[in-house]
């Protein structure tokens, strides 16, 4: 796979999406959004954010089963619903009538753009199936396929370049990017860097080139119930230290905890140390998590985007290895990568000689 839109990302897309179309400032409504939900929700406030910079564009409330929006937009946008706190669908906002049904995962737009959008999502769902189809085995035609995706990503792309589509197109792109191959990609489309979403990924970027291997490690200090903890308290000390920045709610995170734990059982006698550190989670998850799953190395509890903001830490489990004096020198390996660096930098700590004081 190349390091434009990989296949297997279609999976996680959002197939509340649909292409948009842009439109002139009127004085009437121009666009009318139409949510469908269940008597159940009645009652609850309905919130449509502007997905790039999350500002709030309108509100409704759920009457009968349904929400309903009208306005007037100059410009196409993508749109997070969120009802009354809980996330409920994306879609592009344009002129015309919309219908959402967040259960059924559905939409429906009479956008002069939505059919040639639905071609080229059912273009990329024939292309992933026959990847899958293929078989692992047969890596040429697998090459071929994961070509032809990424041709039809880039075309898609250009031809709606000035437009929130082709943004979209280029931030799930952009997720695999290095710093330098997403300056050189804004730089082919600059009006993508204006984008709120582009602006802090690349901000993570720097912030993750800042902390890669061989930079030394950056502090953070965290306050929970009462109890002030330091990544200094922990990294630097003279023994390697392993960090895992995880969350409840992350089945990955969760997943690679058996490793984890195979490690700490492994080295934690030898010097090892293993530390938790919990983001974007609520603390009683937290806890919850760390007993139900036996977590034995120690934590540190709410420290939110604190830590990820300082390390550039886009998703997570991101597990960080740190040597005796707070260099690191492994970042972002998983299963028997991370195993094979541990192994690595275990076998050289525990064959160095011993100082010995007079």
């Amino acid at each position: 796979m190349t390091n434009n839109m990989n296949i297997k990302n279609l999976f996680f897309a959002s197939v509340l999406t649909a292409t948009v179309s842009c439109v002139a400032a009127s004085s009437a409504p121009n666009y009318s959004v139409k949510v469908n939900f269940t008597p159940d929700e009645d009652g609850l406030m309905l919130y449509m954010l502007n997905y790039d910079n999350g500002a709030k564009i309108d509100s409704a409330v759920v009457d009968n089963g349904v929400a309903v929006f009208n306005g007037n937009i100059t410009e196409p946008l993508k749109v997070q619903l969120v009802l009354d706190g809980s996330r409920a669908g994306q879609f592009f906002l344009e002129q015309g009538e919309i219908m959402v049904d967040p259960s059924a995962r559905k939409i429906e737009s009479t956008g002069k753009l939505y059919a040639d959008y639905e071609k080229f999502n059912d273009k990329l769902a024939q292309l992933v199936s026959e990847y899958r189809a293929s078989g692992e085995s047969d890596e040429q035609r697998r090459a071929e396929i994961s070509g032809q995706y990424d041709a039809l990503c880039d075309s898609m792309m250009q031809a709606n370049s000035t437009n929130v589509v082709g943004l979209d197109i280029f931030l799930n792109m952009a997720y695999n990017y290095s710093l330098a191959e997403l300056d050189s990609a804004l730089a082919q489309y600059p009006l993508f860097a204006k984008s709120a979403r582009v602006e802090k990924l690349r901000t993570s970027l720097v912030k993750k080139d800042e902390t890669s291997v061989g930079k030394k490690f950056k502090d953070f200090t965290i306050t929970y119930d009462g109890k002030t903890q330091s990544l200094s308290d922990y990294v630097g000390k003279g023994h390697y230290t392993l960090v895992d920045f995880w969350a409840s709610w992350c089945g990955p995170c969760i997943r690679e905890t058996k490793v984890i734990k195979q490690l700490y059982e492994k080295y934690a006698p030898k010097g090892l140390e293993i530390l938790g550190v919990a983001v974007w989670d609520q603390p009683e998850n937290t806890l919850k998590a760390i007993e139900q799953h036996q977590l034995p190395w120690q934590q540190i509890i709410d420290a939110q985007s604190i830590p990820t903001d300082i390390y550039g830490i886009s998703g997570i489990p991101c597990i960080i290895l740190f040597d005796p004096e707070g260099n690191i020198v492994s970042r972002d390996k998983q299963d028997e990568d991370l195993v094979a660096d541990v192994d690595k930098a275990m076998a050289e700590y525990l064959s160095a000689p011993t100082e010995v004081s007079e």
